[in-house]
């Protein structure tokens, strides 16, 4: 059982709270095309980043999100983290940086492998073909 500030929290409170700070690459690509206020971060390294990232998103290492290196960025809109994929926990770090910094965050789950296993495009170096992404943004 998990515990909310001191009492248990139901498999309803759960799940829902799961919701709210998680998303899939099928919700992710939904909403960038239907035009929802997300902006996608990949939480790797630059040079991850170039060799290969998802359409439309951002690069903002986790070890470099401050108020500084996010001072730009829109406090209405939802970001979604992501990184290489179970393995990895940038992803994690970087929506505990943005949720610090004030941000509204989600967290990709499964990372660039998982939106690449639902057969999704990406970019870079080393990008490859799939379901394109015409963001609506």
């Amino acid at each position: 059982m998990l515990k909310k500030l001191g009492k248990v929290m139901d498999q309803t409170e759960f799940y829902q709270a799961k919701l709210n700070y998680e998303t899939d690459s099928w919700d992710l690509y939904e909403a960038l095309n239907s035009g929802e206020p997300i902006v996608v971060i990949d939480a790797r390294s630059p040079e991850a980043y170039a060799l290969e990232h998802i359409p439309t998103s951002i690069n903002i290492p986790h070890r470099t999100m401050s108020e500084t290196t996010t001072s730009e960025l829109d406090k209405s809109k939802v970001y979604v983290t992501y990184c290489d994929g179970i393995g990895c926990n940038a992803s994690t770090k970087g929506a505990l940086n943005m949720a610090k910094l004030g941000f509204q965050v989600k967290e990709l789950m499964g990372g660039l492998d998982w939106w690449k296993r639902d057969g999704y495009e990406t970019k870079g170096q080393q990008g490859v073909p799939g379901t394109e992404v015409v963001c609506g943004c």
